[in-house]
Formats: C-alpha cells, structure tokens, sequence
C-alpha cells in the first residue's frame, strides 16, 4: 500500500515517513488508551482538529474520552489497512469518519472507494457490533478566493479534482453506505459555508483546512452526537 500511495499522491519520502511515525505513535498510545471511548478518523481534515486540546481545555461536560487518529494524506484503503491501529485496537463505543476527500483529489474511481469504504464499515459490524458509527459529510471548500500559502508567501486559490458539487455527491453516497449498516450520516457544516456555498475564507488557510475557528463551529454542531 504504501507504494500505492506514493504514487497516488507524489508524496516525497519524508511525509510518507511521517505517516508510518504517527500511526506508530498512535500504536503506543493505544497501549494505555480507555477502551470503549470515542476515536475520530480520518485523513488531515481530521488529524488537524484539535478536538482531544478542545476537551482538554474547555468543559465540554463529555461522558467520554476522544482520541484523534487522523493521518494526513490518506484515504479509505489506508484507513482499511490500517484499521486496527486507528480503530479496533481501542474497542471504542462511538466512532466519527472523515475519509475520501483525498481519493477524489489522487483520483481514485468511485466504485474503489465506495468497495474500500463497505469493506471498512463491514469490519466494525463485525468486531464491534455494538459501537455506534457517524459519517460526516464532508467539509465544503473554497476555489474562488485566494490564500496565502504560509511556507512560500504565495497566494492562490485551492485547485484539484476536489469541488463542493463531487464532494457533496460522494459523501452523500457513503452517507448512503453507512445508512444500509444501520449506522449515522452527519451533516456537521453548518455556518462553514457562505451564501453561494464556499466555505468561508476566514475559516480556512488554504481553501480547503480548517482553522480552529472552523473546527470550533463544527466542534458545535458534533456536540448532540458526542454527548
């Protein structure tokens, strides 16, 4: 797989380096993890929400502990190949996915992704069949103002194969998957989009990533379902 994903991605060696590092990471961590809590996965749209600082910081009042295991970078097959490190190795009672943007940007089909993501979901029904499942939908983006890249100085606007319109329709398609499981999709967006749909540009640094005012928003509207 990590071939695969070189290739996909044109990932030079010391990000694919720092992925085999954090999930090794989060292998020793899990040693000493609660078991039956919360685990967040995804790719960067969830590595980069500060949500274990968020319950660590502020009261959130949670019944339950959250641990993030996002990696950037990756997609559903990642996510499968990795699961028990990023799953079941944590036996948790709930989990929250994030996961698929990045096989429309590496340019994956939708049948690879839609046949690696029914994989997954089969996985967790069968070892844990009594956790609870939320898919989120994912996150809007913004290709129409410019951002300021923070390590070259250089402006311009997100572009890949990503828009709001192939995003929204194979998330609204995983949603379905999940749906046929018994499991829950989630629309935690709210006010991240402006009037025409973009996400809004002071929530983001790139177009896509979200501040931690974005992830505040969203942290928000996750809180029905964390409780």
């Amino acid at each position: 797989m990590k071939n695969e994903t070189v290739k996909l991605t044109k990932l030079n060696p010391k990000l694919k380096e720092f992925q085999d590092d954090l999930r090794s990471h989060y292998t020793a961590a899990n040693k000493t993890a609660k078991k039956n809590q919360i685990v967040f996965v995804g790719s960067s749209l969830m590595e980069i929400f500060p949500i274990e600082k968020f319950q660590a910081d502020e009261n959130l009042g949670l019944p339950l502990t959250i641990y993030n295991r996002g990696v950037r970078a990756t997609t559903t097959k990642d996510v499968l190949d990795h699961s028990d490190t990023l799953i079941f190795d944590l036996k948790p009672r709930k989990i929250f996915i994030n996961i698929g943007t990045n096989d429309i940007g590496f340019g994956l089909s939708e049948t690879e992704t839609l046949t690696n993501y029914r994989q997954l979901l089969t996985k967790i029904k069968e070892q844990l069949p009594e956790t609870q499942v939320y898919v989120m939908k994912f996150y809007p983006i913004n290709a129409v103002d410019e951002f300021i890249d923070p390590r070259s100085g250089e402006t311009g606007r997100y572009s890949d194969k990503r828009t709001n319109q192939n995003l929204q329709a194979m998330s609204d398609q995983l949603g379905q998957l999940a749906e046929t499981f018994g499991y829950s999709y989630i629309d935690v967006n709210e006010q991240l989009a402006d009037s025409d749909g973009n996400l809004r540009k002071e929530l983001s640094f790139d177009g896509a990533h979200l501040l931690p005012a974005g992830y505040q928003i969203v942290l928000q509207n996750l809180m029905p379902y964390l409780r």
